[in-house]
């Protein structure tokens, strides 16, 4: 399948955000509260000369995604850029074609094309100030075999996504990463 044709077979935001069942109302939460500057709204509106549009492999229980996707949304907005929303698990095909570190397939992943449907730029699946976050916390926990690691994680991942929901620094560093992604493409 070429990119426009799993762009034809994505969801519109509305479906995929109809079809969540896990972090809806923490992404429409961030969605409703996340807002560009007027600078970065210009950069964004004028950023292509054609129009892109954006496929995103995703999964309604994905913290990043969570996170990541309401922020590209409000970006796309600006941009005049469609986007259309592929289940992780339902579309590995694609999926294992954006491997994050050649191996992993973590989400979400945004594939940004142009109107012949070729790939401009791909983002994903967090901003560098959010990978060190998660390194951080990920440092802090016992060994996998301490009888605690797995409280521990659980209480590290508990507070991940209680920041994601309300740390505008974080929601910042999504839009300068995704900023510096397409105006470089």
């Amino acid at each position: 399948m070429t990119l426009e044709d799993w762009f034809a077979k994505g969801m519109t935001y509305e479906e995929y955000v109809d079809s969540m069942q896990v972090n809806r109302a923490e992404l429409l939460s961030i969605y409703e509260r996340v807002t560009l500057s007027e600078e970065e709204k210009l950069f964004f509106a004028q950023g292509q000369v054609e129009p892109w549009r954006v496929i995103v492999l995703t999964a309604d229980w994905c913290g990043d995604a969570l996170l990541c996707v309401p922020i590209v949304k409000r970006i796309a907005e600006s941009a005049g850029m469609e986007m259309r929303f592929l289940i992780r698990d339902e579309n590995l095909e694609l999926m294992d074609q954006y491997l994050t570190n050649g191996t992993s397939r973590s989400i979400p992943i945004f594939i940004f094309i142009d109107e012949a449907g070729v790939e401009r730029a791909v983002w994903g699946p967090r901003s560098p100030e959010v990978q060190a976050l998660v390194d951080e916390m990920r440092r802090e926990l016992p060994s996998k075999e301490d009888p605690a690691f797995e409280e521990k994680q659980r209480a590290m991942y508990k507070g991940f996504r209680a920041r994601l929901t309300t740390d505008r620094e974080l929601w910042q560093t999504v839009i300068n990463s995704v900023r510096e992604r397409i105006g470089s493409a």
